[in-house]
């Protein structure tokens, strides 16, 4: 699915990378646990969050996600903005819950890592 269909569906705002809005992602994973999240290895991942904050960008450098999606109208702050675009991640936020998003996203045909 790409990046533009995820945002479309879930009415969502690309905050940065919109230069990878046609970008293939295959695979989404939801968890606002990081020590969860550091233990994800998967290509063309989609990270699910409601953690907004400076930790979850850091996080998914670790594990090698540059696509998140912020659920629950989560702000993202000028901060993790510029760190992600310096590691050439995409970030999203949407005003959905991180149940409403993950079922949308699976109906839509997106898998899920387990």
């Amino acid at each position: 699915m790409k990046l533009e269909e995820i945002c479309s569906v879930l009415n969502g705002q690309l905050i940065c990378g919109g230069d990878k809005h046609e970008r293939e992602v295959t695979h989404a994973f939801a968890s606002d646990l990081m020590s969860d999240v550091l233990t994800v290895n998967c290509n063309n991942l989609l990270l699910i969050t409601g953690l907004a904050n400076m930790q979850t960008i850091r996080t998914a450098e670790m594990s090698d996600i540059d696509c998140i999606l912020f659920v629950r109208n989560k702000s993202v702050t000028p901060e993790m903005r510029d760190l992600a675009e310096e590691l050439g991640m995409t970030l999203i936020t949407c005003p959905s819950t991180m149940f409403r998003v993950s079922g949308e996203l699976y109906r839509a045909g997106m898998k899920p890592l387990f």
